[in-house]
């Protein structure tokens, strides 16, 4: 299997993760109101799931598909898992790998160049 169509691969689980992850979100109005005030961590940590989903597809055409795969999936884990966390549990001890994982990101973007 070519790194492509791994890449490939987990952009579909991502994208699906990321939806699966909105209609959760949206079903629990109850949430809305214990998590007032995490609440809006989620619809970023959404937002960017789905556009780093997307770009994952991008990657897996690159040139080198798993060095971009693969620093765009850590990003997206650190990023958009810890605002997760946070919005879900009220609890800001991953808040650090935000930063980190948005800098990946960044990194995974620019990989798509090579």
């Amino acid at each position: 299997m070519t790194a492509s169509v791994v890449v490939r691969r987990l952009a579909a689980l991502s994208g699906a993760s990321a939806v699966a992850a909105g209609a959760y979100r949206g079903s629990r109005s109850v949430l809305n109101l214990i998590l007032s005030t995490s609440a809006r961590l989620f619809p970023t940590a959404n937002k960017y799931h789905f556009y780093h989903s997307l770009a994952l597809l991008g990657a897996a055409h690159c040139g080198k598909p798993a060095v971009a795969g693969t620093i765009l999936i850590a990003g997206m884990g650190m990023f958009c898992g810890s605002l997760y966390h946070q919005a879900m549990t009220g609890d800001p001890a991953l808040r650090k790998m935000a930063p980190v994982g948005g800098i990946a990101m960044i990194v995974g973007w620019l990989a798509m160049v090579l």
